[in-house]
Order: C-alpha cells, then structure tokens, then sequence
C-alpha cells in the first residue's frame, strides 16, 4: 500500500486517547480534547488502525457499555482515515516484539509501530509508555504519568 501523500501532518491515535476523549470523567479528557482541537486547527489527519478501533471499542463497551461504544464505532469512520493492518504489517510487529524482548508491547502496540513505520508518520498522540519505550515517534502528549 502506498503512503498516505500527508504522513508528515499525519498524526496517529491510539486507543488511550480515544478512549479518554469519550469518557469525560478520565483524567486525561481535557488532554485529549485539546489535542483533537490542536490536530484540527493545524488541519493534522487523523490516522488510526483498524486493530486500534477494535481495540477502543472493547474497552468503551466494557468501561461506558453498549451505547456509547456504539455510537463512537458510527462516529470514527468521519473523522479518521483507518488503515487496516497488512500482513506485512504483522510480520514488522512479530519482528519488534521478538527485537525488544525486554519490553511488554502488545501485538497491537507492535502493529502500531509498524503501520507508522510504513505511512512514514511521526506522531502519535499517546497515552501508552510503550510508544516512548519504542523510541522512534513524537508521542503526545508527551510526559505519560501512567500506562494504560
């Protein structure tokens, strides 16, 4: 698949942001209303795997139930381009975990990397560690205090 013609402006979002955005009592919702305003204003795309909305989705359904999980899975296709992962992409994730054996990525994290990797995006709007753990993207917001 060829690159997305923007990826420099690109920014990618993980399940964390998403997640933080909808539930107005996390304690980082303002953070990421902000950060969805900032990519807006500065005309950023918004890039995410379909691993990530599967992902989100499970998490709202368990955490905000039925309704709201739902009405986020309508709502993500409007303001997201959703990139599915490919094999190859899999492959690059199976190669990172086995590379960095010294840390905990998940398959999704690890598929994450690879996808941005293969756009050429730089940022990632983040709550995850491991993102800054990997060390290859500008994570937003930037000093994690915890990890999801």
């Amino acid at each position: 698949m060829k690159a997305i013609p923007t990826a420099e402006r690109s920014v990618f979002v993980d399940t964390g942001i998403f997640h933080a955005f909808v539930d107005r009592s996390d304690q980082d919702h303002q953070t990421a209303v902000e950060l969805f305003q900032e990519a807006e204003t500065r005309g950023q795309p918004i890039i995410t795997s379909n691993f990530v909305v599967a992902e989100t989705h499970a998490l709202l359904l368990s955490k905000l139930g039925r309704q709201l999980a739902a009405r986020w899975l309508e709502a993500i296709v409007d303001y997201a381009r959703i990139q599915r992962i490919s094999r190859a992409d899999e492959t690059r994730a199976r190669e990172i975990i086995f590379q960095f054996d010294d840390k905990d990525f998940s398959y999704t994290d690890a598929t994450c990397f690879a996808v941005m990797e293969r756009l050429g995006i730089q940022t990632v709007f983040s709550l995850d560690a491991h993102f800054l753990q990997y060390g290859r993207f500008i994570v937003l917001p930037g000093s994690l205090k915890k990890h999801r």
